[in-house]
């Protein structure tokens, strides 16, 4: 091989490692927004265990807070898999594309929970009378079937996305392995729950998967914001 064309070659390998950093960066951001949501639990006490809550009197802020911090997360759960998309479809497209779909559906079922909280809110506001109650708990109970989304959809995506990192090597593969191990115990705990179980054993047992899914997650964000991808995996998948 000439000198020019190791140059060259040198150059397009020097740009697509440039190029990887970048991805990487803006990708374990993303991810680590998606966990910006964290205090739902305590923002939204007041409305979940409430019944009365359409009707009675307070301040709405925290409701309004949380639905802002779930449409971030929604946003950013988008942004992760577009943004890792140039280097995962290297490893398999098909893949990679329904990483996105996934993705995109997950956020849908988080818009439809945030609408159910703010037309609550919205109904408060107006004053309504005892009839609104009805109402209320109708929305509520639409927020629930809309969480079952989000507790399905992270266990479908970190198998889609597990599966390329794991054979990519992008990352170390201990990060991508929990997701993999992680999923199938939310999938069925989700299946669980749609059966009417939400506690005991079996209950608790398929709950563990939301462990080693968080961890994961907010691993594989730190990960690829602090170190990036493995620069041998990216030569590989170059070549």
């Amino acid at each position: 091989m000439s000198t020019n064309s190791k140059a060259s070659v040198s150059g397009e390998g020097q740009r697509a490692m440039t190029s990887s950093r970048k991805i990487s960066l803006v990708g374990g951001i993303l991810y680590l927004l998606t966990f910006v949501s964290m205090p739902i639990g305590f923002l939204y006490s007041a409305i979940l265990n409430d019944p009365n809550y359409i009707v009675g009197s307070g301040p709405d802020t925290p409701v309004i807070i949380g639905g802002i911090l779930e449409i971030i997360v929604a946003l950013a759960g988008i942004g992760t898999a577009v943004a890792l998309f140039p280097v995962l479809k290297r490893q398999n497209e098909g893949v990679a594309l329904g990483f996105i779909g996934t993705r995109v559906l997950e956020a849908s079922t988080i818009f439809a929970d945030v609408v159910c909280l703010m037309a609550i809110v919205t109904l408060r506001r107006t004053g309504p009378g005892a009839e609104a109650l009805v109402t209320g708990k109708t929305l509520i109970a639409l927020y629930g079937l809309f969480r079952l989304g989000q507790n399905l959809m992270p266990a479908v995506n970190d198998l889609l996305l597990g599966s390329l990192l794991y054979q990519s090597r992008l990352v170390p593969r201990v990060l991508p392995l929990l997701g993999i191990i992680g999923a199938p115990f939310l999938i069925a705990n989700t299946i669980v729950f749609m059966f009417g179980i939400s506690s005991g054993p079996l209950y608790v047992l398929t709950g563990i998967g939301v462990l080693p899914i968080a961890l994961f997650e907010f691993s594989l964000g730190v990960w690829l914001t602090v170190k990036g991808f493995n620069p041998s995996a990216i030569t590989s998948l170059s070549a």
